[in-house]
């Protein structure tokens, strides 16, 4: 199945919601019980495709059939649906915690509304998850807005301008934050881009903490650089910040992180190649050139940093490494030949069961501060990264 990225379809979602309406409508009439299907979004739909480094959706989709057990459902997508088309048609922007609090709204006020009722926030996110994925269009295209941000992020070459919801444009040199990050808003599609010195490359740094000791330490001012910091798993945000940067700046991307299972499974990979529940986003939420820069298993060696066992008797442990086998054999990111070398990394950590902390670097010399610069510079320029 061919896929398209959204933005480019430049699907009209008032027409196509009014369509799906009418032909619910249609259907009634007839006594016919409609049908609503959406792309499913799950690891058994999803395909790797090495030449565009994403996964994309398959063929299967989730059918809901109005009846006695779905007729809740199909309620709640009308329902939720017309108050994101009145957001759209005012200019009116939310997050889901504030639909679900509209929704609440409307319900109080509506006696015939009260069967809607939501008991908890989960199942307004799952219906309004459900219009995206039914519509084939991002949560953003709908006014509705995550919390979280981009990846704080630092360099003395980088200039930002953003186009606000007025159309004004702000402009951002981060070389005068000083070693205060900057943190764009889930928006890349507002930001633009320049540097002012050519940027030798950007650094995913899985640790915030660390990003910011590397940044403190004066890795920007000595490189021409951009140093962003994860935060752990990368949300939306981080993914399409990361993006943007590889496609307006075309400079080559590391990511900086722990040696362990959940790092590369839950991390790396979904900062490369995005993720299942998010298919019809990955186009523009991933970052298919990173590297991995490490930790990597010839690091612990030739470094001998500290490690630790991974020990099966630790719930979480065990439910970690048994997550990246189930991984190993069914994820298609990891069954691509184009990814063989991180899949090894994997097999080789649910072999020796270690992991080892990317901070660990510090231990190699502990009186220079700048020997985890030093460390990461070399094995750019060596080219030891994955």
């Amino acid at each position: 199945m061919a896929f398209v990225k959204i933005r480019e379809l430049k699907i009209d979602i008032p027409k196509e919601a009014k369509m799906m309406a009418e032909k619910m409508l249609k259907d009634l009439e007839s006594s016919k019980r409609p049908v609503l299907e959406a792309v499913k979004c799950t690891l058994d739909n999803s395909f790797y495709n090495s030449k565009v480094g994403f996964l994309t959706p398959g063929d299967k989709v989730v059918r809901t059939e109005l009846n006695v057990s779905s007729v809740q459902k199909l309620a709640r997508v009308v329902f939720i649906l017309e108050i994101l088309l009145r957001n759209l048609d005012i200019g009116a922007v939310n997050t889901k915690r504030e639909l679900y609090y509209i929704c609440k709204g409307l319900i109080k006020g509506d006696r015939q509304l009260k069967p809607l009722d939501f008991e908890d926030q989960i199942e307004s996110d799952a219906i309004i998850d459900f219009i995206g994925d039914m519509l084939r269009v991002y949560r953003e295209e709908l006014n509705c807005f995550a919390n979280d941000r981009g990846g704080q992020t630092y360099s003395q070459q980088l200039v930002v301008t953003e186009t606000m919801i007025d159309g004004e444009k702000a402009t951002i040199d981060l070389s005068t934050l000083g070693t205060a990050p900057f943190t764009p808003k889930n928006k890349p599609q507002s930001l633009k881009l320049k540097a002012k010195k050519k940027i030798d490359f950007a650094m995913v740094v899985e640790s915030e903490g660390t990003a910011n000791t590397l940044v403190s330490m004066g890795m920007t001012k000595r490189n021409n650089c951009i140093i962003i910091g994860a935060g752990g798993v990368p949300s939306n945000a981080v993914r399409g910040w990361c993006k943007l940067i590889q496609e307006e700046l075309a400079v080559p991307m590391y990511f900086f992180g722990d040696l362990d299972a959940y790092t590369i499974q839950n991390i790396y990979r979904t900062l490369k190649a995005g993720s299942a529940a998010s298919l019809i986003r990955n186009a523009d939420f991933s970052a298919p050139e990173v590297h991995f820069l490490g930790v990597l298993p010839d690091d612990v060696k030739k470094y001998d940093l500290p490690h630790y066992s991974v020990r099966e008797s630790d719930p979480a442990e065990a439910r970690a490494l048994k997550k990246a086998k189930d991984a190993l054999e069914n994820d298609p990111f990891f069954a691509d030949k184009k990814n063989k070398n991180i899949s090894d990394v994997l097999r080789w950590l649910v072999k020796e069961k270690i992991r080892c902390e990317q901070q660990s670097l510090v231990s190699i010399d502990p009186r220079d501060p700048i020997k985890m610069e030093k460390v990461l510079l070399e094995k750019i320029r060596t080219k030891s990264w994955i």
